[in-house]
């Protein structure tokens, strides 16, 4: 399973390796200097892609993870089941973002830090890479099913190297090494120190439409742990100062912690989640 989505994700890598670059010069090519517009979401789906919010702008996204579309109109196909995120994001300086979130999936707060490393150049380093770190509080919690609750058990944190490149006017790949670190974890066996591996890709059907993928292998998971690697498949829309992006995944949480380390749903049996991100710039 794991060779055949790695397979899907490189296809259109093949598919585009012959084409003439010159016939396709617009605004969102690979200029003489940096690499433009290699994704147009600060997310591919649940992963953070390479994409950093411009200095002194202002960003707010709005996410939605309905419930498993498999219990069709009885919760009228997870609409009745929404889980909602909404994240403020600001360039403090150029190549740096802060991030302040709040999900309704466990009551978790969030702060984040984004920034670039370096860029990808057409004559020169043939990546972009950019580092992410986040800190997670999990205030849904219950003191009274746990006792020995203490602040330092909702605690989570993430670090994630994010590893792009713009491959031509197209098509843009990126790698997501992470490491993320849950206090408390729900599966006794599961370790707290959690490694994973994310593959992403974006591929530009039109003007404004793109089909975006993203996949994350949790390379240290428990044996006996009841959760599934995430897999996000959507396409991005851009209108004017927003990117809204579509998507159906098998992880309802939106967190890295949550979509990485808790994914309940299963593609095989329809057991998915609809849902969208929009981005608005201020």
């Amino acid at each position: 399973m794991q060779k055949f989505l790695l397979l899907i994700l490189w296809i259109p890598l093949f598919g585009t390796a012959q084409e003439e670059l010159l016939a396709e010069i617009d605004t969102n090519s690979i200029t003489d200097d940096d690499a433009t517009a290699v994704f147009k979401g600060l997310k591919i789906v649940n992963f953070e892609s390479t994409k950093l919010v411009a200095k002194k702008e202002f960003t707010l996204v709005i996410s939605h993870r309905f419930g498993s579309i498999e219990n069709g109109f009885d919760s009228f196909f997870g609409l009745d089941d929404a889980v909602t995120r909404i994240n403020f994001i600001y360039g403090i300086a150029e190549g740096w973002n802060i991030g302040v979130s709040r999900s309704s999936y466990h009551k978790i707060y969030e702060g984040s830090l984004k920034y670039r490393l370096v860029k990808q150049q057409k004559n020169g380093f043939p990546f972009s890479i950019v580092g992410y770190n986040s800190v997670m509080i999990n205030t849904g919690l219950d003191s009274e099913n746990l006792p020995q609750l203490k602040f330092k058990h909702r605690l989570a944190y993430a670090t994630q190297i994010l590893i792009s490149r713009k491959v031509n006017s197209r098509f843009s790949m990126e790698m997501m090494p992470t490491y993320f670190h849950d206090n408390y974890v729900v599966v006794n066996e599961q370790s707290n120190a959690q490694f994973a591996i994310g593959l992403g890709g974006r591929y530009k059907l039109g003007k404004r439409w793109s089909l975006n993928m993203d996949y994350g292998l949790h390379v240290n998971r428990a044996s006996n742990s009841p959760f599934k690697n995430p897999l996000s498949i959507g396409v991005d829309l851009e209108t004017g100062g927003h990117v809204f992006q579509m998507h159906f995944t098998n992880a309802q949480p939106m967190n890295t912690n949550g979509f990485l380390g808790q994914a309940t749903g299963d593609w095989t049996n329809g057991n998915v989640y609809f849902g969208f991100n929009l981005s608005r710039v201020f």
